[in-house]
Order: structure tokens, then C-alpha cells, then sequence
């Protein structure tokens, strides 16, 4: 508006009335206003004229910070958290940290600035400060946290049981008579990772196996897994089965494995976990375990609006677990 005031030689004051179609400019003003306005293709800023109408009361706007978007899990629960919320009258605002710390801090601020109602995220990867985070919840922004939480504080959360959905995969490729099972996973910094890495644990040690360190890798992309997985499968006592923080991880696997000339499931098994779209356009097909992102990005905007609205104590974290399920598909027997 400042700039069609500047070129019209107007206020920017007159601007905004003729736009809003206000009977107090002349119609002769405000067809020219107008016009030009529609040459120059500007259309109004509907979120700050809500911001500038309504500065006590934030807009409907709910702010998301995802750390990629090229994830099925991560564009699936971004999914369900845009139908929920257009669904119950609010709109979204969507970032991406890229999984660093300093841009999801950058983008805290922004939201902040722009006075956006709440805040749905998933921490990146190398966050291990937690200073932003506490600063929003400090400034009564409400904090709903999916898949990696932070542990910083006492925040509401949504998340899938991670834990059971590793001990029961692990569990299964140990009943199909698997005895070296590799994991790889993410660092332990995260309480996914932790999660993850403890139900694969466990499952070895209720199935009377012991753990062995050996096995045991920080990996969590196809890249990672195919300069990994040829190392593995050249040890003395290689690995007879592979169980995969992710499903991208898991085909870096299954094509390593095939290229070396093994032959999956019969001598080599593999679960992932997620089960995305690429599970199914392999061969073999990918056992793996379903995260369900959907309902998580639901569940997640059920919370926030309920700490929002009221009807959620703010002094109380809402903690909400969606049960994972594991899909058998052809990479074990």
C-alpha cells in the first residue's frame, strides 16, 4: 500500500479505505485505486490486517517447523496436522529446519514475530540446546512436540510407541530364527533413538541373545546404509538380519545386500521402519513397522487447539502415544 500510495501521490491512508471499498473516497479515487492496484497484482495481507484488527486475540494461524519435507513420515503427519486444523477453523504456517539448530531457532523468532497461536514441531537433529524452546513456553506460546521431543521441558507431545514397535520387529526376525541382527539407528541424543534402541535391546535379551556392539550403527540414511552395509556383510560372523531406524535406510540395505549377491529373505531378513510409499515398490517388498503420521499430525492439532481454546490446562503436558504395527512383507520370511 505504500507503494501504490507513493506512485498515486495518495496517503497510504486513502489507499487502504479505497481498497476496502470505503464510501468515503470518491468513486473517481477509488476506481483508480483500485485499478491500479489490480495491474500491479496486489492482493491484501489478509494474516497481518487480522494481526492489525485483533492484537490481543493471536489469529488462527498455528505454526509447524518440520525438519524435511522430502520424508514420507514427516509429510505424512504434515498431512493430518493441515486437514485437522482446517477442519476445526484454523490455517497453517509451515517451515523447515533442515535439521539445524540455528535455523529452527531463526524460525522460533519468526513465529514468535508473527504472533502465530502455537507452535507443532519436531526438533532437528543436532539441537542439544533447548534455549528457544524454553523461551516460547516462557512466553505462554503453546508447544506441542511430534516424533523428537525435547527433554528440556515439560511440554505436551505426540509420538508413536517407538519402544514397542522396535521390540516387536526385533522380536519377530528373532521367532523367524535370526541370531545376528544389526541395528542402525539415529545418535543417542534424541529420546527416539533412545526409544528405538532400547526395544531392539530388549527384544535380544527376552529372546536369550546377547547384545553384541558389533552391530550396532549410527545410520539413518540410504547413503549411509550402502557405504555401511558391504562392511557388514564382510565380517567373520556377519550379520543374518538388519533392523532399520527408517524405511530409507532399510532399502540402502536391501540394494547393498542384493548387489553382493545375497539373496533376501532366505539369507539375509530386513525390516525398516515407517512404512512409506517405497515400501511397497521394491523387490522384495519391505517388511517394516507403520508409524501411522497421520493420526500423529491429528493428534497433535487436537492438543493445541485444546491448550489455545482453553478446554487443556497450559500447566499440564498432554502426552499421547499412537500405536505403531508391523507390516510383514517379503524381505523376511
Amino acid at each position: 500500500m505504500k507503494d501504490i500510495a507513493r506512485q498515486l501521490g495518495v496517503s497510504v491512508a486513502t489507499v487502504s479505505r479505497a481498497l476496502s471499498d470505503n464510501p468515503g473516497i470518491s468513486r473517481k479515487r477509488r476506481e483508480a485505486i483500485q485499478a491500479f492496484a489490480r495491474e500491479h497484482n496486489y492482493t491484501p495481507n489478509t494474516f497481518a490486517e487480522q494481526l492489525r484488527r485483533s492484537p490481543q486475540s493471536p489469529p488462527k494461524v498455528i505454526g509447524v517447523i518440520v525438519p524435511e519435507f522430502v520424508h514420507y513420515y514427516f509429510s505424512s503427519i504434515l498431512t493430518g496436522i493441515e486437514q485437522e486444523a482446517n477442519k476445526r477453523g484454523y490455517r497453517i504456517m509451515v517451515a523447515r529446519s533442515g535439521e539445524h539448530y540455528e535455523r529452527e531457532c531463526e524460525i522460533c523468532r519468526q513465529f514468535m514475530h508473527d504472533k502465530v497461536c502455537g507452535i507443532i514441531v519436531s526438533q532437528a537433529k543436532d539441537t542439544v540446546k533447548y534455549d528457544h524452546f524454553i523461551s516460547l513456553a516462557n512466553a505462554g506460546v503453546p508447544l506441542v512436540f511430534y516424533d523428537r521431543i525435547c527433554p528440556a521441558i515439560n511440554a505436551s507431545r505426540v509420538v508413536v510407541d517407538d519402544y514397542m514397535g522396535s521390540l516387536k520387529a526385533v522380536s519377530y526376525l528373532i521367532e523367524k530364527g535370526c541370531k545376528r541382527i544389526a541395528y542402525y539407528g539415529t545418535d543417542m541424543n534424541m529420546e527416539i533413538a533412545k526409544n528405538r534402541f532400547n526395544g531392539y535391546k530388549d527384544a535380544l535379551y527376552k529372546h536369550g541373545l546377547t547384545l553384541d556392539e558389533s552391530l550396532v550403527r549410527v545410520c539413518d540414511t540410504r547413503a549411509d546404509a550402502e557405504r555401511i552395509t558391504p562392511v557388514m556383510m564382510r565380517m567373520d560372523n556377519r550379520p543374518d538380519a538388519f533392523f532399520a531406524v527408517n524405511d530409507d535406510t532399510a532399502l540402502g540395505i536391501l540394494y547393498s545386500v542384493k548387489r553382493l549377491r545375497y539373496v533376501v529373505p532366505d539369507e539375509v531378513m530386513i525390516c525398516g521402519f515407517t512404512n512409506d510409499t517405497r515400501a511397497v515398490s521394491c523387490d522384495p517388498m519391505l517388511t517394516t513397522v507403520e508409524q501411522r503420521g497421520i493420526e500423529v499430525g491429528e493428534q497433535a492439532v487436537d492438543i493445541l487447539i485444546g491448550l489455545v481454546e482453553g478446554t487443556l490446562p497450559r500447566d499440564h503436558a498432554a502426552k499421547r502415544v499412537v500405536k505403531t504395527h508391523l507390516v510383514v512383507r517379503g524381505t523376511t520370511k
